[in-house]
């Protein structure tokens, strides 16, 4: 008999067991049986990026190199900032050996001066040989104004017999050669003047080119003195004191400090996710920064793969040269999609029972999750925008767990 009523009440305990069971996976579990459900850890759901990253390690760099040439064949005098160094715009970096230079100056000068008083002298030449043939015009065109005065008076003498016709033929022929005379020294005079022109005008010519020679040396000479372009840190210095540098010698890099970029390095078995083009997140102070692979370099040096990584926002204040830096190169990504935060509770690409807090209540819902990234996991169905989901598969197991750390 006793065994009869144990047996009944086992059986009873079951049944409400069960019933209960069914009763909470109907209509939830209320709040007042869950007293610590406000510790549940919970995430809301809503629409935004997930994704599956790969890690990778990255120093960042100067996006913008300047590099400066020796502007002529010389010796460096003196160096006056080494690689490291951070310059101001106009400071001078690299001073070079300027004597050469003032030896030409002093020379291109001299002869300026020497060209100045033969342009000098042609001029008064030229205006003392404007002088004379003016002078010769006039005395052949008053030489022709006598000729024909004694043409008219022998014109009348012959009318009354004073002069034989062959004197006045004469005169006449004297005339006719003393006019020619005049349009040859005309022309000659012409030509004269464009030769004494064409003499200015070349003398001229080499006092510009000259002057343009001593303006170029002169410009040189302040080239000399290499000074920064612009604010920045200086990179590389090429050459040592002393050393012969021939032109356009490459002897400093430097950055403007503007902007910036990552070099990456990734493991060369993750090579096939490393494509031109692909999405990166650099992480700079806790602060996720876009960008985006440039180059790759397709050698690969101690098992790894290097490439660039060009940033949207190149010029973030937390970007330090030299700054060793966490990269997440993205295997997957989804945007604009239902996601909740990632746990280890849910699994990726599954169905599985969740359980949603509803005016106090946990109701279970079957959810089917899609990719799983470091943050967030997506929600294929099953849930909605807004809905806060207890991050774990059963608020029983939580009980459990917590159960067990007690004992």
């Amino acid at each position: 008999m006793g065994n009869k009523k144990g047996l009944l009440i086992a059986v009873l305990v079951l049944s409400v067991i069960v019933l209960l069971f069914i009763f909470f996976q109907i209509f939830g579990i209320p709040s007042f049986l869950t007293s610590d459900s406000k510790k549940y850890q919970t995430s809301v759901v809503d629409r935004g990026q997930v994704f599956i990253p790969i890690e990778a390690t990255g120093v960042v760099e100067p996006e913008n190199e300047v590099i400066l040439l020796s502007p002529n064949n010389s010796i460096i005098e003196k160096i006056y900032k080494e690689p490291g160094s951070r310059v101001i715009k106009g400071e001078i970096i690299i001073e070079l050996d300027d004597e050469p230079t003032r030896d030409e100056i002093d020379l291109i000068t001299d002869q300026l001066e020497v060209k100045s008083n033969s342009l000098e002298r042609s001029r008064l030449e030229g205006q003392m040989a404007r002088i004379d043939l003016d002078y010769n015009v006039e005395v052949k065109k008053l030489r022709i104004a006598s000729i024909k005065t004694q043409l008219a008076d022998e014109e009348q003498l012959l009318s009354v017999g004073g002069i034989s016709p062959a004197k006045m033929a004469e005169t006449k022929q004297n005339l006719v050669l003393a006019e020619k005379d005049l349009d040859m020294v005309l022309k000659k005079n012409a030509i004269r003047l464009k030769q004494m022109k064409t003499e200015e005008n070349g003398l001229n010519l080499q006092i510009e080119i000259q002057k343009k020679q001593l303006a170029d040396k002169i410009e040189m000479l302040g080239k000399l003195k290499i000074k920064a372009p612009s604010n920045g840190i200086i990179l590389s210095v090429s050459g040592k004191k002393g050393e012969k540098v021939g032109s356009d010698k490459m002897l400093i890099t430097m950055s403007d400090l503007t902007t910036f970029k990552i070099k990456g390095l990734i493991d060369e078995k993750l090579s096939e996710f490393v494509k031109t083009g692909n999405p990166v997140f650099a992480i700079a102070e806790n602060e996720r920064l876009v960008g985006s692979i440039g180059n790759v370099t397709p050698t690969v040096a101690d098992n790894k793969i290097q490439f660039n990584v060009h940033l949207e926002n190149s010029n973030n204040p937390k970007l330090i040269p030299n700054q060793s830096i966490k990269l997440q190169v993205l295997k997957s990504i989804k945007t604009e999609v239902l996601r909740i935060t990632a746990n280890n509770n849910f699994k990726a690409n599954a169905e599985q029972t969740v359980y949603v807090l509803d005016s106090g209540n946990m109701m279970p819902r079957t959810v089917y999750f899609g990719i799983k990234g470091a943050d967030y996991q997506e929600v294929i169905s099953g849930l909605s925008e807004g809905e806060e989901v207890i991050l774990t598969d059963s608020p029983f197991r939580m009980q459990t767990k917590k159960t067990e750390k007690n004992n």
